[in-house]
């Protein structure tokens, strides 16, 4: 079949074809095709995690944007968007004023792959700019700027990671997140790219090698695909039993949840148990064996985190459940709101599972007797499932009191708090926030309540931000360490790419109400700085961390370094 080249692409095709040593129609045909096609796996690898063809996203829908504008300025603009929109292009200008997060330079891709991802751009023809404004809309949901407060936290660098991209390319690293092993205070840092570190000496050392022990691994596309996260069993010294997440392509193995084959499946996240063979060995050494697999429409929201109740003591009903995060795999987006909001299907949801338990579907993990759907007679339902009505429940933690956090992220306006209550329902994608949101229309949208909002019972924030503030929440915790007496009763989370720091007092956060927002802020060798500043670049990737004295940590992808949150400098 003969894909239809838009006119503006010929001379791209014409290149190709004078370059294959044969002018012929049926040669330029075959060449367009193939190059068409390595378009979009560069597309998906490089550009999915925020540009679709459905719906707005981190950045703009793409759909028919080769009729739009040129080839020369989509080439430029992709090579390095920050020097075109300081070079006063208005087109450019006006895009960052709609989409203030700044798209990474892809300077190292050769002439020949961005000339590939014009080309498969091409054949995603638009359906016309929608000028309409929907007036029942809600224009601004949160007029109020949040407050910036006299709060100031000195920084102590801790760690320098060794860079994991290619050719220096930022980010320098994608480190995500740390923990610790129970029972002592090594720390541990994952960087996506497939490395788990442990610090020996402030000095990060390979723990463990995702892409050497599952040779299908991969972490593209999107964001937050590859080494996703790891979990110590409570009992790890006894037990040795570690629990990670990680992404292999389409079709790597048997989807234990999957849906129809004429929805794309971009990747598989695969839940993995590990039995070292010595608890205490650096580097790991054991065996996997797999808990499940999941397909994923897009590179986006996949398994973000695992984890174990840290308060949970043995004899407990939580102690050695394992928590499982699970956003919508963008399936709303790419036009799919029926895979989430389900209590039958797994996307957007957290799991409860018992991993040494076998009356799971597949027979390789257990479902805990006190699952707030066990008992569900229906037997579509999913027992794993603890909540849902999630887009992507980045991260989770637990409050002094016992009270489990999730901060997920929004989609187009608000960015949330949730407290996690079992068997609850938090609404994504008929909510975002405290709005309604029409999950087949322009997702752009929110808008007000509806008269008999308590018919659907849903469970709204403790706290939420709009995009007016940032665009993606970083969770967070509540400080529990004994070295910063001042943040006590603060639970401090951020803004992922902007690196915009808030916190919220622990007191004012109350199901039913929105407890208040403020900003604070940090010094670094006595001098306060953002950190845009210190990372030297506009896009941040802040994600914090806890160890297990309960004090807090700083990340940041593009320098790859650890900071420890050291002192108040000011209150």
């Amino acid at each position: 079949m003969k894909i239809k080249i838009p006119v503006g692409l010929l001379f791209l095709f014409c290149f190709y074809s004078c370059n294959s040593g044969n002018n012929s129609n049926e040669t330029s045909t075959k060449v367009d095709e193939a190059t068409i096609t390595k378009g979009q796996t560069l597309f998906t690898q490089n550009c999915s995690g925020c540009h679709g063809f459905r719906q707005d996203g981190i950045g703009p829908r793409l759909d028919g944007i080769t009729s739009d504008t040129t080839t020369a300025w989509i080439r430029n603009f992709i090579k390095d968007p920050q020097q075109f929109i300081e070079s006063g292009d208005a087109r450019a200008q006006e895009l960052h004023k709609r989409y203030p997060v700044i798209m990474p330079s892809f300077a190292h891709l050769p002439d020949e792959d961005i000339n590939a991802i014009i080309a498969f751009l091409g054949t995603k023809k638009g359906q016309g700019k929608d000028t309409t404004v929907d007036k029942n809309a809600i224009k601004n949901p949160i007029p109020d700027s949040i407050p910036l407060s006299n709060l100031v936290v000195n920084l102590k660098e801790i760690a320098q990671f060794p860079p994991s991209s290619e050719g220096g390319k930022l980010p320098l690293t994608r480190i995500t997140q740390l923990g610790n092993q129970p029972g002592n205070s090594d720390l541990f840092i994952l960087d996506l790219r497939g490395k788990l570190y442990k610090l020996e000496n402030n000095k990060p050392v390979v723990y463990m090698d995702m892409a050497a022990l599952r040779p299908k691994f991969v972490n593209v596309p999107g964001l937050a695909t590859g080494f996703g996260s790891f979990a110590f069993h409570p009992d790890f010294a006894k037990n040795g039993l570690l629990y990670t997440t990680h992404t292999e392509v389409a079709g790597s193995g048997k989807a234990d949840f999957a849906y129809p084959d004429s929805i794309e499946t971009t990747v598989q996240w695969v839940v993995t148990e590990w039995k070292t063979d010595h608890p205490g060995q650096v580097p790991f050494s054991g065996k996997g064996r797999e808990l499940f697999r999941i397909n994923m429409v897009q590179g986006i929201h996949g398994i973000q985190q695992i984890a174990f109740n840290p308060f949970s003591k043995p004899g407990d009903k939580d102690y050695g459940l394992l928590y499982i995060c699970i956003g919508d795999g963008g399936s709303v987006e790419e036009g799919y709101p029926f895979l989430a909001h389900s209590k039958e299907k797994p996307w957007g949801t957290i799991f409860r599972i018992d991993p040494s338990g076998r009356n799971s579907r597949n027979g390789k993990y257990g479902i805990p007797s006190d699952n707030p759907f066990v008992n569900d007679p229906d037997p579509k339902v999913l027992k794993e499932i603890y909540a849902y009505g999630f887009r992507n429940p980045h991260r989770i933690s637990w409050a002094k009191s016992g009270q489990m956090i999730a901060c997920n992220i929004g989609f187009s306006n608000i960015e949330s708090v949730d407290f996690i209550k079992p068997g609850h329902d938090y609404g994504w994608p008929i909510r975002e926030g405290n709005f309604l949101l029409k999950p087949n229309g322009n997702l752009n949208y929110v808008y007000p309540l509806p008269v008999n909002d308590s018919s659907y019972h849903i469970t709204y924030p403790v706290a939420e931000y709009d995009h007016d503030e940032g665009n993606a929440i970083c969770g967070g915790f509540e400080y529990q360490g004994n070295e910063v007496p001042q943040l006590k009763g603060k639970f401090l989370f951020g803004d992922i790419p902007t690196g915009r720091l808030f916190y919220t007092n622990v007191a004012d956060m109350k199901q039913g109400k929105l407890a208040p927002i403020k900003k604070w802020r940090v010094a670094f060798n006595g001098e306060i700085k953002t950190l845009r500043q210190l990372c030297g670049t506009n896009r941040v990737d802040l994600h914090f961390g806890q160890d297990a004295n309960g004090e807090l940590y700083i990340l940041t992808k593009p320098d790859g370094k650890l900071y420890q949150l050291e002192s108040v400098v000011k209150e």
